[in-house]
């Protein structure tokens, strides 16, 4: 039986750390580090090596996972001090998981093969953290065939599917139609939740009502119950991911010269509602952007 490659993992949040779980219960030598590292304690106990800094992720791994928050903390954590980058060397691959934008993903993939000789996949991620608990993700990549080829037995332990979707950059742009989609459904969900009870509805009925039908699909069944019966906890992700997305996929269509006047809608929506407060709570509670005010 063939050695497993060695993994490196940076980013132990919502989805980095069930990923983990998974990538040591299938057996591979695995590091981590997060910014928090009393976030790492659990994984440590299960036989995961903690490091101090990213560039120590790259001393024994063959292939280096991350899961960030965004494109400034990616950046930073591949190239800013003890960054990945200056512990990088050719030969290895850097699988990045977090939602980005585009453009910037291919720029510093250029940038880090450039100087260090280290590939770049984009292999962003949907399911959310049961997904990744039952290792059901949906994983959509951008990158050379052989690479993604190279790191698929390892993701099909974190994955359902691992779909090539072109060059550098294309994971990002699925990923960005993903959330399109994600988003505008929880807006209409919420919409649908809010009229329902107003009208004398229990709306507590809805996904089991549509279910199987046109209107059905996994936000509806996910969503609307917990809507109906004010389950905002524990937070499963969060308002300020789905804005963020949001406003990648608005940038990325007004760089393609392509209309997507909901999207742009289902921005607003969710910055209003993050205005409020709620950027760090679960997208479930964008049914009280409808609700009547508590007296």
């Amino acid at each position: 039986m063939p050695e497993l490659p060695s993994i490196a993992f940076a980013g132990i949040g919502l989805m980095g750390a069930p990923m983990c779980r998974r990538l040591l219960a299938a057996g591979y030598p695995l590091t981590i580090w997060n910014r928090s590292p009393d976030k790492c304690d659990a994984l440590v106990e299960a036989g995961a090596r903690r490091v101090r800094t990213p560039a120590e992720l790259c001393g024994a791994a063959d292939i280096v996972l991350m899961c960030l928050a965004d494109t400034a903390v990616v950046r930073e954590v591949v190239f800013g001090r003890d960054g990945i980058a200056e512990g990088a060397r050719a030969g290895q691959l850097l699988v990045d998981h977090s939602s980005l934008e585009p453009a910037a993903t291919r720029a510093m993939a250029t940038e880090l093969e450039t100087r260090r000789g280290m590939r770049w996949v984009d292999a962003p991620v949907s399911g959310g953290t049961a997904g990744a608990e039952a290792g059901s993700l949906a994983i959509m990549a951008g990158g050379r065939t052989e690479d993604i080829e190279r790191v698929r037995p390892v993701l099909m332990n974190l994955g359902q599917r691992l779909t090539r979707m072109g060059e550098v950059g294309a994971g990002q742009v699925t990923k960005a139609c993903n959330q399109m989609i994600v988003a505008c459904n929880a807006l209409v969900i919420a919409e649908v939740v809010a009229l329902a009870e107003r009208s004398g509805v229990d709306a507590r009925q809805l996904a089991p009502a549509l279910a199987g039908g046109f209107a059905d699909s996994r936000p509806l069944q996910i969503l609307a119950p917990q809507m109906a019966s004010n389950e905002f906890e524990p937070v499963k992700w969060h308002v300020r991911t789905l804005l963020k997305d949001l406003d990648t996929a608005v940038q990325v269509s007004r760089e393609a010269g392509s209309a997507t006047p909901m999207t742009g809608l289902a921005a607003q929506l969710m910055r209003l509602h993050g205005s409020q407060g709620h950027l760090h709570e679960d997208p479930a509670t964008l049914v009280n952007l409808y609700r009547e005010p508590m007296s």
